[in-house]
């Protein structure tokens, strides 16, 4: 079953209370989405390290009821 926008906002937002967060749904499928996410738990990580996070923060839903996200990830300016 696919992942609904607004439970895809939520599960990111629990892991991330403090950020900027845009989803769009990129098929109108719920299972291929991009997210932005502008948060402090970012700061000073590799890229490949702040996607690990939001992935962490989806609790296994990826891969799953998540078949593809799209991620744009920074700290603030």
């Amino acid at each position: 079953m696919p992942m609904s926008q607004p439970d895809l906002e939520a599960a990111l937002r629990e892991g991330f209370p403090d950020a900027e967060i845009e989803v769009h749904d990129l098929a109108g499928d719920g299972d291929h989405y991009k997210a932005r996410i502008v948060s402090a738990a970012f700061q000073g990580l590799p890229r490949v390290r702040q996607h690990q996070l939001v992935y962490a923060a989806l609790k296994g839903k990826m891969g799953g009821e998540l078949h593809a996200l799209a991620l744009e990830t920074s700290a603030p300016a």
